[in-house]
């Protein structure tokens, strides 16, 4: 046999790198009852395609037999839509889960305070209780409190306690769900501040945050660039103020899982970091005039995404102002970011590097015009597990379902490489 074998010619040509065949995951999972991340994050793509709209609930609403004042707005809006005179959103401007998932908290420009049954709301949006002409049955508590609402939060330690904020008060309002009524069972106020000419400067507050481990801590942003920290048990006044050396509206903070680190961002771009225990501080933010903890850490987040080559080779990267920010539960070193252009993209906190970054295309590409609804702040949201963000859209009513995994594996990566994955 050996006489009819032709020995080949060796090849000049480097031989091409199969990809090896990927083992069997799941056997993986039924062997030691475990999700492998990496796994997780390859199905997860299944897990966003699998969202959709399950209701949406109007806010026809009565009091003492009358349409409440959002209940008026949304009416006067429809009008005026029709006739297209310019209107604002008088809708929600904030909502919150509490611990368990059971009830629902959400506030309305217009001064609306309610609490919702989350499975009552579920039940009505498929049809299994039967649809009645105001839907007030859908709420355990609805108050009007006769002035503007843009944020609410629950108290972690503390879940019959809710607390609203207003940019037009410097007020931060606690209510007992436990019984209903229409006065706070407490009220928080910030410290006075006088301008260089001694008239009282404006100050409202912008989002509240509670620690996970004392009921009696409250902390609120302002638009005064301060974030204000509250003891319940002390005072209604700050028992402690981190300021920021700048006057900027800070619109967003964020409270570390270890309860003694904040983050914040303002309007004019900057994020800063602050830690409740102290530290080594900048000379930069000693302030003879202003007492209070400066921040540890201050950048603009425009510097970070400059050093993005691909992103600054296509874009003029400006400073922009933040909306908001968030920290993923599921891997608490990434911290979101979401911009008033609609841009959304992940701080890593350890390095200070922005790792992912979603660039959608501007309104006006589109065909699309920004009404003045679109102009409030943008809220959006982590998925309690796989890195997922999602993020309402800035032009239109969809939201985005973005892929955040801390991994170059991620289409949002800013190393994403589609040729390292198919190789995975």
């Amino acid at each position: 046999m050996d006489s009819y074998l032709v020995t080949s010619k060796p090849s000049t040509e480097n031989p091409k790198l199969k990809p090896r065949p990927r083992p069997w995951r799941r056997s993986n999972l039924e062997l030691n009852g475990k999700f492998d991340p990496k796994y997780r994050h390859s199905i997860s793509d299944l897990l966003m395609h699998s969202y959709a709209e399950i209701g949406a609930f109007s806010h026809f609403y009565h009091i003492d037999g009358k349409p409440c004042q959002t209940h008026m707005n949304q009416i006067n809006n429809a009008v005026n839509s029709d006739r297209q005179l310019p209107f604002r959103m008088q809708g929600i401007s904030a909502i919150d889960l509490d611990n368990k998932g059971i009830y629902i908290v959400s506030v309305t420009k217009s001064g609306c305070l309610t609490v919702h049954d989350f499975e009552t709301l579920y039940c009505q949006s498929t049809g299994s209780l039967p649809r009645l002409l105001e839907d007030e049955s859908k709420h355990l508590m609805h108050l009007n409190l006769q002035r503007q609402l843009d944020d609410v939060r629950w108290n972690h330690a503390n879940q019959d306690e809710v607390a609203c904020t207003s940019l037009k008060s410097n007020e931060v309002l606690i209510f007992d769900i436990g019984y209903i009524s229409s006065k706070p069972v407490e009220v928080l106020r910030t410290r006075r501040t006088l301008s260089v000419l001694g008239s009282e400067v404006y100050k409202g507050l912008c989002e509240i945050a509670f620690t996970t481990t004392d009921n009696s801590r409250l902390i609120a942003s302002d638009t005064h660039g301060v974030v204000n920290v509250w003891d319940k048990r002390k005072s209604p006044l700050p028992s402690l103020e981190l300021i920021t050396g700048s006057r900027s509206t800070l619109n967003t903070i964020q409270l570390h899982v270890d309860n003694q680190t904040i983050f914040g961002a303002s309007k004019d771009g900057n994020i800063y970091m602050w830690d409740l225990r102290g530290g080594r501080t900048s000379a930069a933010f000693q302030c003879h005039n202003e007492a209070g903890l400066p921040p540890l850490v201050s950048f603009k987040l425009a510097s970070k995404l400059a050093k993005i080559g691909s992103l600054k080779a296509q874009s003029d990267i400006v400073p922009k102002e933040i909306h908001s920010i968030d920290l993923d539960p599921s891997c608490p070193y990434q911290l979101a970011f979401h911009l008033d252009d609609g841009w959304s993209g992940v701080l890593d906190i350890y390095n200070l590097r922005v790792t992912h970054v979603h660039c959608p295309p501007p309104a006006w590409l589109n065909g699309a015009s920004i009404s003045t609804d679109l102009l409030y702040l943008r809220k959006p949201s982590w998925l309690p597990t796989s890195s997922i963000y999602a993020v309402g859209s800035s032009y239109d009513c969809g939201i985005h379902i973005l892929d955040f995994y801390p991994d170059t594996s991620s289409p949002s990566h800013v190393d994403y490489r589609m040729w390292r994955v198919c190789l995975r």
